[in-house]
């Protein structure tokens, strides 16, 4: 199984109770969340977004889900403080939901996409592989 594949079949699960799944109608998670981690973003791509994370306190738990080894979780809370009012709350605005709904899918998604996307236990470099095309990467799920 590709790495492509991988990340769909673990985002299609994380989202499958979230409303979110493709063709429910819902929120575009996806779009939400590729656009934190995607390359050239605001918010620094992947490589931005794990270091605000550890540099937020949550280093040990970043650390497990980009190590091969399993996935500590994380609240949506803790998500929500590491990343800030304004950009849970602008999230929130653009899902149509609340704050505590946006850290709470993004507690469940991040682990795991950022699992996917460092199976080699290390985050890749800005522009590198599959990374440089993460928008459509992830928007094919909702076309699935």
């Amino acid at each position: 199984m590709s790495l492509m594949d991988s990340l769909l079949s673990v985002a299609q699960q994380a989202l499958a109770g979230q409303g979110g799944a493709a063709g429910g109608g819902g929120p575009d998670w996806i779009g939400l969340v590729s656009g934190l981690l995607a390359n050239g973003s605001a918010h620094g791509g992947l490589a931005g977004v794990v270091e605000k994370l550890a540099a937020a306190g949550l280093g040990e738990q970043v650390k497990s889900w980009v190590s091969t080894g399993a996935n500590l979780p994380v609240s949506g809370e803790q998500l929500g403080a590491a990343l800030g009012g304004d950009l849970i709350g602008q999230l929130a605005g653009q899902a149509g939901v609340s704050q505590g709904e946006v850290g709470h899918v993004l507690s469940q998604l991040l682990p795991q996409i950022i699992d996917k996307l460092t199976p080699h236990g290390e985050v890749p470099a800005a522009g590198a592989g599959e990374l440089s095309d993460l928008g459509g990467l992830l928007g094919s799920l909702l076309k699935g």
